[in-house]
């Protein structure tokens, strides 16, 4: 198997985001992120680590920028602060951040790297979150002038966008579980917060077809390729409400159909947030859909779990091969969700927009062994194609990440990039999964 296999046409890339890479993150009058305020506060993270510094990409983009060119990856994606840009998150334009991004995406073009940008990668500015965040409904006045930024200033030069990254996890993670930025919890954060962030996908897929009809628009989903324990209907059951949660809630009603209440009955309290005509803002015809996906989830029934009636059944207790996260190493997940995500009505084609392992790496005589990251990755894209020889139109894969770098509140210990960063010295060391990568481009 080689990249040519994919066609001409297919988009082989890395994935990046702002906070978990920039660093800089109270230089040259960027505003503060939810993130900026979550990950220095005491216990929320693991170590009480936080993303002040990252990867210092801010000041170090030209050398990774290069890094890609020499490994022969042309295609980027990273995502725009929406405080570096607009730092109460509306209003004043902090023109600094302007230039950041103009510098970004020009090093990028001038080495022949496409710049593929993410408009919101779960770093919500503060301010905002102050006035109530995504679960207030005016985040939708509020995203459509960042988006209206963003699309007037950037969208000549950039020809691919993503409008949200992955919406159910943030708004989950961040509005009900309270396990992410900004830490708050409950049915009451969380309905509202997921509703709107599907209103902005639809909001900043028109904003920026508006302004440049030929740029392809985006957005991208988590999902877990989710299976019940047994055919025990409790756990079938139980199977279908988490899959309806994590991989249909925010999917379909940008497809045009209605939330999934017949398997998650709990969402018929969102009627309170959802106006007369907000079946229709919902929608977006987007010009592909990301797909994000690293595993699999086996489910079974559990009376005391609230809501779903259902918990997941560990990789680890079913002695199944795991990352250093422990989610399970599963490749057919990546075609299975392909498969159903290609099922609905509308979509006109797929990208895998991350799929990557964590592990722990160690160099060792300057080099960082990797070869279980090469076979995660070999055997992912293995699937892929299966899905593409069956005619699922997936046009794109990237690996997620180029760098290691900050992962949310797991801090810096999950390594997940095809290079390494000393976080002490910031110095950068291709892994052997790096190697390989660029290998594979060429063949």
């Amino acid at each position: 198997m080689k990249a040519s296999d994919f066609g001409g046409d297919f988009s082989w890339g890395v994935s990046s985001s702002a906070y978990q890479t920039e660093g800089a993150h109270n230089l040259d009058g960027k505003g503060a992120s939810v993130w900026d305020v979550f990950s220095n506060t005491p216990r929320k993270i693991f170590q009480n680590q936080n993303g002040n510094t990252a990867c210092d990409f801010y000041h170090r983009y030209v050398g990774d920028i290069l890094l890609l060119k020499k490994l022969g990856i042309k295609k980027f994606r990273f995502s725009i602060s929406w405080p570096r840009v607009l730092p109460e998150g509306t209003g004043r334009i902090n023109e600094k951040g302007i230039l950041f991004y103009h510098n970004v995406i020009d090093c990028c073009l001038e080495n022949g790297i496409e710049p593929w940008i993410t408009l919101c990668h779960w770093d919500l500015p503060h301010e905002l979150e102050k006035k109530g965040g995504w679960a207030n409904r005016e985040i939708i006045r509020w995203f459509s002038e960042y988006a209206e930024l963003c699309s007037r200033t950037y969208g000549g030069k950039v020809k691919h966008w993503m409008i949200l990254n992955e919406p159910v996890a943030f708004t989950g993670t961040g509005y009900f579980l309270g396990m992410h930025a900004p830490g708050r919890k409950g049915l009451k954060n969380f309905l509202p917060a997921i509703h709107h962030a599907v209103i902005c996908q639809n909001a900043g897929f028109h904003i920026f077809k508006r302004n440049h009809p030929s740029n392809e628009i985006g957005t991208t989903f988590s999902f877990s390729h989710i299976e019940p324990l047994n055919e025990n209907p409790r756990h079938v059951s139980a199977a279908e409400r988490v899959d309806a949660l994590l991989n249909r809630l925010a999917l379909q009603p940008a497809m045009g159909q209605m939330y999934p209440v017949m398997e998650l009955e709990i969402l018929k309290r969102m009627d309170k947030f959802i106006l007369q005509d907000d079946l229709h803002l919902l929608q977006a015809p987007f010009d592909f859909i990301g797909v994000q996906v690293y595993t699999r989830e086996v489910i079974r029934h559990s009376f005391f779990s609230p809501y779903l009636n259902a918990r997941p059944v560990s990789a680890e207790k079913r002695k199944m091969d795991r990352t250093v996260l422990g989610w399970e190493i599963h490749p057919p997940a990546i075609y299975e969700t392909l498969k159903k995500v290609a099922a609905y009505s509308g979509i006109e084609k797929i990208i895998i927009t991350e799929n990557g392992a964590a592990f722990n790496d160690f160099i060792s005589d300057n080099k960082v062994n990797d070869e279980n990251r090469i076979s995660y990755l070999q055997e992912h894209i293995r699937q892929v194609k299966k899905a593409q020889d069956e005619g699922i139109n997936v046009k794109g894969y990237f690996i997620w990440s180029l760098t290691d770098n900050f992962e949310w509140s797991e801090g810096y210990y999950p390594r997940f990039g095809i290079v390494h960063v000393d976080f002490k010295t910031q110095k950068r060391t291709v892994k052997d999964s790096g190697w390989w990568y660029s290998r594979f481009l060429t063949q």
